[in-house]
């Protein structure tokens, strides 16, 4: 015991932290221990009470049969038996018969102050009637059971307060054992630490496990040694402090970027040497000067004055400013200034100079200037792109709600452009649009805004007209500047424009709806014969609609298999013998209807929906030409029209090779027919590209010959086969000597140069006569069949023709 009590005393002075766990150790094990002591001793005492109660409800069970029997037949001898059976079970102490209806039986006896239990119960005896013959009272006496409670508390009390204490007990020594005492010895390691002690790390007498390794009094360890790594690691740095102070001053005054230093009233204490190398100005000169006062110009000194209150203001306030200012250099010279000013502040907030950077951006001002300008004009033309054009149009409108004037829009888009572009290469389309784009702007006056959106559109804006017909006579203008021809590689093309016009706020007072509006009216100028005008009424919508309305339809018609093939025949003059069939594309979309190609073919080409399309028309001419072979064993030829936007694509010859080879059709049954205008543009891609075709074997064809420029010079140049006379002159042949003498002639020159000729547009028996005496060697039209789709074809093919095998 006092060994014990020495070991407490130990705990209290030199570990107050273990004591103090003991004392909770031991007050919180104790309440949990008579708390769980009480749950279960009077877990017990219920059960032993319920046992008692038990007892008496099965004597209750047991005894009321034969009691009532005993007392209906007033057998008192027998009756006092029976209870003193009940009485000499445990813990019945007593037992009271009252008998109807006033006599009393009572049998044992109640312990004084003891506690009890009751039970009762009624006996009846049952017959015809039920007669109620008494009450029977069993007391059981507790005390019994209260002695054992009594004992079982002092034998539980007294086990668990020892298990408790000397678990306790364990606990603490466990803990002072793997923490207090290394708490102690990181106490005395901080005791003892100093500046000249920083090499001697902290070291705790414990074994190196990976569980060690990862509690806290590894983590409290490593933490202290961190701290004084870092403090040995200050001390080094202090050391090169001033070494580093030396640098920065270098740096100040090597830096780049001009460095001004001013005290709190802005009096300037410190210049580098990119100042005075960027202004001209020397470093003495400078000290006690304003910033915005080195000039000795009273205009400059006033025009400086009012932005540095700016920047003083602005610094107080938010605690930097940063712009752009421009300078003036000793000699006189401006440049532009990239400025940053910003306070410099004390450990205690307290503002104790400020610092000025400065950097020479004049450079990057020429070139921003110049993004600028890329950026809102046109590179080619010189002329505001379509972003400040429509910048300037909703300016305009502005102006003229404001004034209550009208603003006059016009899209203009150069008629054939596409043509010349195709034909003569871009380097001419470019000096056309410059050209044209110079023509536009001298037809208009200051207030006025040409712009080119794009390609070949132009915009003009007129802003404060008092009358619509304005607008018209401004576009009689413009149509006038291009009666002349355009110069175009020493060479006279004639190039006009057509016109469309949309008025504020008569036809919209929304800028994107007015150019919708004059792009409608473009459109209509073109259909009614291009060099022309057209102001915007109501019903145009329609037309701009059903344009917008068949890009969109046919951007998925390919998708949706809205495409169709027919095919016309193609036959030997002389003979009637079929040779082959030309491939018609036919686009019936269920919403529009059978759409003509005159009004999406145009379109696919603009759009460039054309390459796609025409890839799958070589892809299915070229697979019903071999399937006509196998259902009918006519071996005929196929000719597709190619646009020149298609003939233009990089990928065009290895499409064709792709649909040839995927389809197992001969090259040689394949024609291609190219349109006229393609020979204009001499150039080394057009003759690859048909020398390339021509030596793969596909055929060639001028298709439409006569309508275009009849370059029959160019024929000798390029590995043509055919050559098809348009159907304009062959509709005439017999009513117009002028078509019948030009006929021949085309046929005559076209055998000179040993190419066979089709007749386009047959339609009666005197034209074959015509073509046979004239020796054309192929006629294609409706006197022999109109084109059909390819299974009336195949029907066509088996009941009417013979083929050229």
């Amino acid at each position: 015991m006092q060994k014990l009590s020495s070991r407490l005393q130990q705990f209290r002075t030199g570990s107050p932290l273990s004591f103090r766990l003991l004392a909770y150790i031991l007050l919180f094990s104790s309440l949990f221990t008579l708390l769980a002591s009480g749950i279960q001793i009077y877990s017990d005492f219920r059960k032993d009470v319920s046992v008692i109660e038990e007892r008496m409800k099965v004597v209750e069970t047991s005894y009321s049969s034969s009691l009532s029997r005993s007392l209906w037949a007033l057998d008192q001898k027998l009756l006092e038996i029976q209870m003193e059976g009940i009485l000499s079970l445990p813990d019945i102490v007593q037992l009271r018969l009252r008998i109807s209806p006033s006599s009393e039986i009572v049998m044992g006896e109640v312990p004084r102050g003891a506690p009890v239990r009751e039970h009762s119960f009624t006996l009846v005896h049952e017959g015809d009637e039920v007669f109620k013959l008494g009450d029977m009272k069993i007391t059981a006496s507790l005390e019994q059971i209260y002695d054992q409670l009594q004992r079982k508390v002092l034998v539980i009390l007294a086990t668990q307060f020892v298990k408790t204490f000397f678990i306790s007990i364990l606990i603490v020594w466990i803990f002072q054992y793997f923490v207090t005492r290394h708490l102690s010895a990181m106490a005395g390691y901080a005791r003892n630490f100093s500046l000249s002690n920083l090499n001697q790390p902290l070291e705790l007498d414990r074994p190196d496990t990976e569980l060690n390794r990862i509690d806290e009094l590894s983590q409290v360890t490593e933490a202290i040694n961190h701290m004084r790594e870092r403090l040995q690691q200050d001390l080094e740095k202090q050391s090169r402090d001033a070494e580093q102070i030396r640098k920065l001053s270098k740096a100040i005054q090597q830096s780049p970027s001009s460095v001004i230093i001013c005290d709190r009233q802005w009096r300037i204490e410190f210049v580098n040497q990119k100042f005075t190398q960027l202004t001209g100005y020397d470093a003495e000169s400078m000290i006690g000067k304003h910033p915005g006062m080195l000039t000795d110009d009273p205009f400059l000194q006033r025009e400086n004055r009012q932005l540095w209150q700016a920047i003083q203001l602005q610094v107080q306030r938010v605690g930097v400013w940063q712009g752009e200012s421009n300078s003036i250099r000793k000699n006189g010279e401006r440049f532009w200034e990239q400025l940053i000013v910003t306070p410099i502040k004390d450990s205690d907030g307290q503002v104790t100079n400020y610092l000025i950077l400065g950097e020479d951006i004049s450079i990057r001002k020429r070139y921003e200037q110049q993004l600028l300008r890329q950026a809102n004009y046109d590179i080619l033309t010189g002329l505001p792109n379509r972003m400040l054009a429509l910048d300037r149009l909703k300016l305009a409108l502005a102006q003229a709600k404001r004034e209550n004037t009208l603003v006059g829009v016009m899209f203009l888009d150069l008629d054939n452009f596409k043509h010349i572009n195709d034909t003569m290469g871009h380097d001419a389309g470019d000096n056309l649009l410059i050209e044209a784009a110079r023509r536009i702007s001298s037809a208009l006056r200051g207030t006025s805004t040409v712009a080119r959106l794009g390609g070949d559109e132009f915009l003009v804006v007129l802003p404060g007209l008092q009358d619509a017909d304005s607008t018209s006579q401004v576009a009689e203008r413009i149509l006038q500047t291009f009666s002349s021809p355009f110069i175009l590689g020493n060479q006279e093309v004639f190039v006009t424009t057509s016109i469309g016009i949309a008025i504020y706020p008569t036809d919209s007072d929304n800028s994107g709806t007015l150019l919708q509006h004059a792009d409608a009216a473009m459109y209509q100028a073109k259909n009614k014969g291009k060099s022309a005008y057209e102001r915007f009424a109501p019903e145009m919508k329609e037309v701009s609609h059903e344009r917008l309305q068949i890009e969109s339809r046919m951007r998925r018609a390919l998708e949706l298999n809205e495409f169709e093939l027919h095919y016309q025949p193609i036959v030997q003059t002389h003979s009637g013998m079929l040779t082959g069939a030309e491939a018609l594309l036919r686009w019936h979309n269920p919403t529009m209807g059978t759409v003509m190609p005159d009004k999406f073919i145009p379109l696919a080409e603009e759009t460039g929906l054309i390459i796609p399309i025409g890839e799958w028309v070589l892809e299915q001419a070229c697979a019903c030409a071999v399937q006509w072979e196998e259902t009918t064993g006519m071996k005929l030829g196929i000719a597709v029209n190619v646009s020149p936007r298609q003939f233009r694509d990089p990928g065009f010859v290895d499409a064709v090779l792709r649909a040839l080879q995927s389809t197992g059709l001969e090259p040689r049954r394949l024609e291609l027919e190219i349109t006229e205008r393609l020979l204009l543009d001499n150039t080394i891609e057009t003759s690859d590209i048909l020398t390339r075709l021509d030596q793969e074997g596909v055929r060639l064809s001028v298709d439409d010959f006569g309508t275009g420029y009849s370059a029959l010079s160019y024929l000798k140049s390029y590995p043509f086969d055919t050559l098809k006379i348009d159907k304009a002159f062959i509709r005439d042949v017999m009513k117009e000597q002028d078509d019948a003498a030009l006929v021949k002639a085309i046929i005559n020159m076209a055998h000179s140069l040993g190419l066979q000729v089709i007749a386009e547009g047959v339609e009666d028996e005197t034209q074959t006569h015509f073509l046979k005496e004239q020796g054309c060697d192929y006629s294609q039209g409706y006197f022999y069949s109109r084109p059909a789709p390819q299974l009336e074809f195949e029907d066509w093919l088996r009941s009417n023709h013979r083929a050229q095998m």
